[in-house]
């Protein structure tokens, strides 16, 4: 039986690979991202499997600093306008029910948005603001396009990293990523710890 020291083996070895990933995202593409959210109406967010659940927390966090924003598939979100942005989280961008939501979102007039490992995918081709963490998926190996198979096959492998065999290491990335454009909008707009604890729920 293993011992803790191989779970913090493990944990430096997969934070020194977002760190390396950090460094290779283009600060273009993030301050595009930004501004587009900024811009936009209302923000509507999908993601799916966990890379949904760090979708929600995006979401809610964009709630939090005083932006209006909502998480697709949730009976209280309104219907989209032109001029609302939609942001979908998808490491592989070829998930079949995120491509569905995208070529929706086009279709109604919004900006799209990406947070991904391969800007040529799908809905890379189909988004108006894209961020790439990058990755190195394994080669000569094709993936079904739907995500449950992916999943339970192994082969939704957003990075090569044998610690990342389900794409922890895009996922974990992608949430820090969130946190910290999160940071920079509330710098941005000027947003204090006082507001955005205003907005915490308080009838848990």
């Amino acid at each position: 039986m293993s011992g803790c020291g191989d779970v913090k083996i493990n944990m430096k070895k997969m934070t020194d690979e977002i760190d390396r990933r950090i460094d290779e995202i283009s600060d273009e593409e993030i301050n595009s991202f930004i501004s587009a959210l900024l811009r936009a109406n209302r923000i509507y967010v999908a993601g799916a499997g966990r890379s949904g659940l760090i979708g929600r927390a995006f979401a809610m966090r964009l709630m939090h600093i005083g932006l209006e924003s909502y998480v697709v598939g949730e009976t209280v979100t309104p219907a989209m306008e032109p001029g609302d942005a939609v942001l979908v989280f998808s490491g592989s961008g070829e998930t079949n029910s995120m491509v569905d939501i995208a070529e929706s979102a086009k279709a109604l007039g919004g900006v799209l948005c990406l947070i991904t490992s391969h800007r040529d995918s799908s809905i890379g081709k189909l988004a108006d603001y894209i961020v790439e963490i990058p990755s190195t998926p394994p080669k000569d190996q094709e993936w079904p396009n739907t995500f449950e198979v992916r999943q339970l096959t192994g082969g939704y492998k957003s990075l090569s990293h044998p610690l990342a065999a389900i794409g922890t290491l895009y996922e974990t990335a992608a949430m820090v990523f969130s946190d910290a454009v999160i940071a920079d909008i509330m710098d941005v707009r000027e947003c204090g710890i006082e507001e955005v604890i205003g907005r915490l729920s308080n009838i848990q």
